[in-house]
């Protein structure tokens, strides 16, 4: 595996008209500064995304090779790995809201990312949908509605997650199942008399099957951080991989960079389950026929490489009675989902409201009857 030039991160570039920092705006390609309104051109990467040889980085061999130390926080509540940018005006966690304390800022060493998939939506834009989504919740706290009001509640997170790529063969062996039909008699009764009838029922004929099969196995996605709490939802975890951009550190200018907590290693092999559920699927398509059953598979990966790629995702947090909540936005569809607290006594007063009503619907009929 060849080495690659070391890129830097945490590269900061200035407006060369104000010298504030420019930030990257979302769903463009360039940066902007948000004091003059300056504009400057993200260049297209010339190396195109780049697949890591695995092998390598799992014997721990050439792990330097595409490495490089960046300066983390670590929320002391939740455990999440933060890098946040020096303009970003709130040093808070992201997920649970908790102070991050700049003195306990530290380097850690990680593999750079090979890939990003740069904001779609303006944070201006995923607290839209957030306000719209909290206003037609039934039973909110007034709290809960007051949050939204504040945009600063919402901050842009890009979630790190490894991709695999492989080639799959295996061998299998197992059974084909055809459908086929019979006429069963069975008795019933008709006007008082027993009769009989018949009805078609489904059977199986089985035949043994086996084979191999082959194919590539491209962008397997795994999640590669976790925390005590925080967790992304799937219902929002979908990206379109196929825009991934080449790494370039002027795509997280503006917003915070969380570093993988699950190692390569455990993402691989999280990557190989995920492969024998694929292999299975072909195996399956393989046998053909109605149904099937397999009985064993023998599958082998080589070429594995793999990435590191950071995704986009808006979170705001909100705590309600010591307990705390958290809406996820994706910064590419702006999917959004989340987890809401209930206000008891909107929820009493409304049940006291329909009792209300049901008790004056049941005076009103008892009068009516005693008035005829």
């Amino acid at each position: 595996m060849q080495s690659t030039p070391q890129q830097k991160s945490e590269l900061k570039k200035s407006c060369v008209n104000c010298g504030a920092e420019l930030l990257y705006a979302p769903g463009t390609t360039e940066l902007k500064c948000e004091y003059c309104g300056h504009t400057q051109d993200i260049p297209p990467s010339e190396i195109g995304l780049q697949e890591l040889e695995l092998s390598p980085y799992l014997d721990a061999f050439g792990a330097q090779s595409h490495s490089e130390v960046i300066t983390m926080l670590e929320c002391k509540n939740c455990g999440a790995n933060q890098h946040i940018e020096e303009n970003y005006k709130s040093l808070h966690c992201v997920y649970c809201t908790m102070p991050l304390i700049i003195e306990d800022a530290h380097n850690e060493e990680w593999i750079l990312p090979g890939a990003v998939l740069p904001f779609q939506l303006s944070k201006e834009k995923a607290h839209q949908i957030f306000k719209q989504w909290v206003r037609k919740l039934w039973w909110a706290p007034n709290k809960l509605q007051k949050a939204t009001l504040d945009p600063q509640n919402t901050k842009g997170l890009y979630v790190p997650y490894w991709t695999f790529d492989a080639q799959l063969f295996a061998n299998y062996k197992g059974q084909r199942g055809d459908y086929y039909y019979v006429s069963v008699p069975y008795t019933t009764t008709v006007n008082g008399k027993t009769v009989t009838r018949t009805r078609q029922e489904r059977r199986t004929r089985w035949s043994p099957a086996s084979g191999s099969i082959s194919g590539f196995v491209d962008d397997t996605l795994i999640k590669a951080s976790k925390q005590k709490a925080g967790i992304i939802p799937q219902k929002i975890s979908r990206w379109d991989l196929k825009v991934l951009q080449p790494f370039d550190s002027s795509y997280l200018a503006g917003f915070v960079t969380e570093k993988y907590t699950i190692p390569l290693k455990d993402g691989h092999l999280a990557a190989g389950k995920e492969a024998e559920q694929i292999a299975d699927r072909w195996a399956r398509r393989d046998i053909g026929g109605d149904t099937q059953r397999i009985s064993s598979i023998d599958m082998r990966l080589s070429e594995e490489t793999f990435k590191h790629i950071l995704l986009p995702v808006y979170v705001s947090a909100y705590s309600f009675k010591g307990k705390r909540y958290n809406f996820f936005v994706n910064g590419q569809t702006g999917e959004l989902s989340g987890k809401r607290p209930y206000s008891f006594w909107k929820i009493f007063l409304f049940i006291l409201m329909i009792v209300a009503i049901l008790v004056g619907i049941v005076f009103a009929i008892d009068y009516f009857q005693q008035t005829q």
